[in-house]
């Protein structure tokens, strides 16, 4: 199973398709700033010394505080960044969708303030909002790539039915969902996006909480095959699935950090890879 290592997000910024999230770069429950702040630095560092150059975090997370630390710990010549806008973190741990179009233009002044840069290289709309019409919010993300604010706007929990009302209004870049080998209630979303060449980040990539049942038998047994973890497998599944995807496994750990990366090495024969496919549409 042999896939790109590659993908050109936008048609203009090619990275690595194996990124890193930075929502674990924050405190615990994702709020306040992380405990140890020199070591979240050091680990976004050597994320780019192993060949890392897609970094996924957002304005939520912390709030702020996973997007100071990737401004103050990237050159912005080391990474691609995509960020988000249009879901509020509380102190209370709620997420709330807030998709006004004036909070949006607010937050992304707010983000490009906090990375150090003067035009945000991917902006998300985090989740649609129920209470502010879709499209409202997705002109404003239009708006600020008109503005030279932003370079590529991507979306976040949509559906097909979205993504092409979106897509009307601005050219997007990236849908991320959630989806792994044993999630995939968003193939067709997936689809959809392989055949406008948009990229597909899938977050809780590796399972919000692990896998169980034939799945994770399967995982394991494809993993001493290779020598790896279950978690390498699950990734080098997703890198193999399509050549639009673009895992983004977070940690705020450099031990498996590099575990992750390695997962990119991971080539699975035919019939692992369908393996794991049959094994996860019954998870």
């Amino acid at each position: 199973m042999n896939q790109s290592d590659t993908f050109t997000i936008g048609g203009e910024d090619t990275v690595h398709r194996l990124g890193l999230g930075a929502m674990r770069l924050t405190g615990a429950n994702i709020i306040g700033a992380p405990g140890d702040e020199p070591a979240a630095r050091d680990l976004l560092a050597r994320a780019v010394d192993l060949g890392v150059d897609f970094v996924d975090t957002a304005d939520s997370y912390g709030p702020g505080a996973s997007e100071r630390l990737v401004g103050e710990a990237l050159d912005p010549e080391d990474a691609v960044v995509a960020t988000k806008a249009g879901l509020l973190r509380t102190r209370e741990g709620d997420w709330l969708p807030h998709g006004d179009p004036a909070y949006i233009h607010n937050q992304a002044l707010v983000s490009l303030d906090r990375l150090g840069v003067e035009s945000i290289d991917l902006y998300q709309f985090h989740r649609p909002d129920p209470d502010t019409p879709f499209e409202e919010s997705v002109v404003a993300f239009a708006e600020l790539q008109d503005a030279g604010l932003v370079d590529h706007v991507g979306l976040s929990n949509v559906s097909v039915a979205q993504l092409e009302t979106a897509r009307d209004h601005v050219e997007v870049a990236t849908v991320q969902n959630h989806y792994n080998v044993g999630h995939r209630e968003h193939e067709a979303v997936l689809a959809a996006c392989e055949a406008e060449d948009i990229g597909f980040i899938p977050y809780f990539p590796v399972g919000a909480g692990g896998f169980d049942g034939e799945l994770a038998d399967e995982l394991e047994a494809v993993a001493a095959a290779h020598d790896a973890t279950v978690y390498q497998i699950a990734l080098a599944w997703l890198l193999a699935h399509s050549g639009v995807m673009l895992p983004i496994p977070g940690t705020s750990n450099v031990e498996h950090l590099q575990e992750n990366v390695a997962a990119s090495q991971v080539e699975l024969t035919d019939d692992q890879y369908a393996r794991l496919a049959s094994a996860g549409e019954g998870d």
